[in-house]
C-alpha cells in the first residue's frame, strides 16, 4: 500500500500541480495579450448603449442630453467607493498591522500550504472590506516570499492574495449594490421607487448569502492550494525580477520645530475620541445593523481606526498619499457608469419606453422559461466582463432587473445578492480590480490571471446553482420607499 511518503505519490502530485499550473500560466499569457484596460470596456459599453437607444427610436438630441445630464450622479458614490479602498489601504498599511503580517507569513510550512493561507486571509478579511484585504494580502504575499525555504510560488500566492475581491467581497459588508441600496441618499431618483430601501438584514444577513459564502470560501481555498505549482514548478519572487527584500519605508525623523505636531498623537488621539464620541451616538440610535449600513459611518469608522493605528498624522497622511492612486480607476469610471445608466434609463422612443424597458421584458420573459435567478447571475457575470464595477454596473442593471423582479414578484434583497455573488466573478479575468493589487506586488496581470481562472472555472457552476436553489426559499416583499 502507498503512502503519502510514497515518490509515487509525490511524484503523481508534481503531475497534477505542473498540468495545473501550466494550464493558468497559458491563460494569463492569453489575458495580457488580447484584454484591454478596463476604462476601454467602459467606453465600449457607453457607445453600445448609444446605439442602443438610437435604434429604438430615440433622437440623437435626447441621448446626448441624458448622458451629459447624467454624467455626475454617480460622484457622491464614486467618492464614497474611493473611501473604501483608501480606509481599507490605510490600515492595512499601519505598523501594527505589519506586525500581524509577519506573524501570519511566519505560520506555513510549505508552498502551497502559504498560498491556501493567503486565500484564507484574503476572502475571510474581503467581507469586512474589499481594499484592506487586497492590500493586506498584497503585503502578506510579500512578506511570506521571503522565506525562501518555502519555496513559495509567487504567481499563485498573488493570485491568492486577490481571491477575496473575486468570489466572497460583494457578500460583505462593504458591498457596493447593498450598501448603495441600504442608503437612501445614494439611491438615484429613478431607482429609488422601484427598489426601495433595503436593509443588510435582507440582503447579506440573510441566512441563504451567508450559507453561499461559508460555502464559496473552502472551495476558493482547496483550489488554491492544489493549484499551486511545486517543485521545480514553483517560480520564486526573484525569478519573477521582484525584489522582496527591500527595507519597508519609516518615519523619517522630525527636522523642524513646526513638525512637532504632526509627529505628536496629541491631535490624532483628540480626534479619535472625537469620532468614537460619535460612533457611539450613532450606534446607539438606531439598530446596528441600520447603522453599520451607511457607507459614510462605515468608511469613517475605518479612517479614525486608520488614524488610530498609524498614531502620528504624519504617518497617516503617507498612507493616504500612496492609496489616492490606486482610485483612479473608480474616479474616471463612475461618471461613465452614471452616462451609461442614463442613456440607458432616460431617452425614450415615439411609444414612450426606454432600453431599459425593452431589457426588463426580455428579462421578464426568459425567465418564464428559465429560474430568474439564474437568468440575472449569468447576465451579471457576463455583463462584469466589461464593466468591472460593483456599484457602477448594479446602477446599470437595477433598474430593469429589479422591476422584473418585482414583475415576477422576486425576492429584492435575494436579486441584490444574486448580483453580488454573480458580478464578483468577471473579476477573476478581468484585470481591473487587480491594479492595486499588483502594485504592490510589483507583477503584471499574466502571472496571476491563469491562476484566478481556475478559480473561475470551479466558481461559476457552484456560485449559479446556489443562488437558483436558495432563490425558493424566499419570497416577496414589496418596495419600501421612505
Amino acid at each position: 500500500m502507498s503512502t503519502d511518503t510514497d515518490p509515487r505519490n509525490r511524484e503523481s502530485d508534481d503531475d497534477a500541480a505542473g498540468a495545473l499550473s501550466r494550464l493558468a500560466v497559458r491563460m494569463s499569457n492569453f489575458a495580457e495579450r488580447w484584454f484591454p484596460e478596463a476604462f476601454i470596456f467602459a467606453l465600449a459599453a457607453l457607445i453600445v448603449v448609444t446605439v442602443a437607444a438610437l435604434a429604438i427610436g430615440a433622437s440623437p438630441a435626447s441621448v446626448t442630453r441624458e448622458f451629459g445630464d447624467g454624467f455626475w450622479d454617480l460622484i457622491p458614490f464614486a467618492m464614497q467607493m474611493a473611501f473604501v479602498a483608501i480606509g481599507g489601504y490605510v490600515v492595512a498599511t499601519a505598523p501594527a498591522a505589519r506586525k500581524v503580517i509577519a506573524r501570519i507569513a511566519a505560520m506555513p510550512s510549505s508552498g502551497p500550504g502559504g498560498v491556501a493561507l493567503i486565500a484564507t486571509v484574503s476572502t475571510l478579511s474581503s467581507l469586512f472590506n474589499w481594499g484592506f484585504s487586497l492590500i493586506f494580502c498584497g503585503l502578506l504575499a510579500r512578506q511570506m516570499a521571503r522565506r525562501s525555504e518555502l519555496n513559495l510560488d509567487y504567481r499563485a500566492a498573488g493570485a491568492a492574495a486577490f481571491m477575496g475581491m473575486g468570489s466572497v467581497w460583494a457578500l460583505g459588508l462593504s458591498s457596493s449594490a447593498a450598501q448603495l441600496q441600504a442608503n437612501p441618499a445614494s439611491i438615484p431618483d429613478n431607482l429609488l421607487p422601484i427598489t426601495g430601501v433595503i436593509p443588510f438584514r435582507d440582503t447579506i444577513f440573510l441566512w441563504q448569502s451567508m450559507v453561499l459564502a461559508a460555502i464559496m470560501i473552502p472551495v476558493v481555498v482547496a483550489v488554491a492550494y492544489l493549484s499551486a505549482p511545486r517543485g521545480s514548478q514553483a517560480r520564486s519572487a526573484a525569478d519573477l525580477g521582484v525584489d522582496v527584500h527591500t527595507a519597508e519605508e519609516t518615519l523619517p525623523p522630525r527636522s523642524r520645530p513646526g513638525e512637532w505636531l504632526e509627529y505628536s498623537p496629541l491631535l490624532t488621539v483628540l480626534v479619535v475620541a472625537l469620532g468614537a464620541g460619535w460612533a457611539v451616538q450613532v450606534f446607539a440610535a438606531e439598530d446596528p445593523i441600520v447603522a453599520i449600513s451607511g457607507l459614510n459611518t462605515y468608511n469613517l469608522i475605518f479612517l479614525l481606526l486608520g488614524m488610530l493605528l498609524h498614531w502620528r498624522p504624519r504617518s497617516f497622511l503617507t498612507a493616504v498619499g500612496k492609496a489616492v492612486p490606486t482610485t483612479s480607476g473608480v474616479l474616471i469610471q463612475f461618471p461613465i457608469y452614471a452616462g451609461i445608466a442614463a442613456v440607458m434609463t432616460r431617452p425614450t422612443n415615439a411609444a414612450g419606453h426606454a432600453v431599459a424597458d425593452y431589457i426588463t421584458q426580455a428579462f421578464t420573459a426568459l425567465s418564464t422559461v428559465l429560474p430568474f435567478s439564474l437568468v440575472v447571475g449569468v447576465y451579471s457575470a457576463v455583463l462584469g466582463f466589461f464593466i468591472p464595477s460593483g456599484g457602477g454596473k448594479w446602477l446599470i442593471e437595477a433598474p430593469y432587473v429589479m422591476r422584473a423582479a418585482n414583475e415576477l414578484q422576486e425576492h429584492l434583497g435575494w436579486t441584490v445578492q444574486v448580483y453580488n455573488a454573480a458580478e464578483a466573478l468577471p473579476n477573476l479575468v478581468n484585470p481591473f480590480w487587480m491594479l492595486p493589487l499588483l502594485g504592490i506586488l510589483a507583477l503584471r496581470a499574466r502571472h496571476l490571471v491563469g491562476f484566478t481562472f481556475l478559480q473561475l472555472l470551479f466558481l461559476a457552476p457552484i456560485v449559479l446553482t446556489l443562488l437558483t436553489l436558495f432563490s425558493y426559499t424566499l419570497g416577496y416583499t414589496p418596495p419600501v420607499v421612505p
